[in-house]
């Protein structure tokens, strides 16, 4: 099984201008993407939280989290970032991968568009008759 890399813009969405492109390992066993911390502090990103992770071989560590916006070709997203250490992976994780509207074939190992859905509420004047609702559904 082979590691897969993809290179994002990683800025501030506040100076959405100024980015950083770097490359992670596509984790989508992770929740979180991790950026090191000194590219989000140049990118002026701050730390709104702490957060408790529980690693692989079951210690803890504790991580400051921030917001990022993340570019791929014309693709634009918004996730939460977690501020990575000095010995800690490039990662990105899944509510980033579908913020881009990516997802990852476990199989091939490669990105693919994940399907867009949109739920729609149905108006009444679209449906002017109102059906009675049966005596299970009250």
């Amino acid at each position: 099984m082979g590691i897969t890399t993809l290179k994002l813009q990683v800025a501030n969405p506040a100076y959405p201008g100024k980015t950083e492109t770097i490359e992670f390992i596509v984790d989508s066993g992770a929740v979180y993407s991790v950026v090191p911390a000194s590219v989000l502090r140049r990118l002026k990103i701050k730390a709104a939280a702490k957060e408790e992770f529980t690693l692989a071989d079951g210690c803890t560590i504790v991580r400051r989290k921030g917001g990022a916006m993340f570019k791929h070709g014309k693709k634009v997203g918004f996730a939460d970032v977690i501020f990575g250490e000095n010995d800690d992976a490039t990662l990105l994780g899944a509510l980033t991968l579908e913020a881009l509207g990516l997802a990852l074939d476990p199989l091939k190992r490669q990105l693919k568009p994940l399907p867009v859905i949109l739920a729609h509420q149905f108006r009444t004047a679209v449906y002017p008759k109102r059906r009675e609702m049966s005596s299970w559904t009250r």
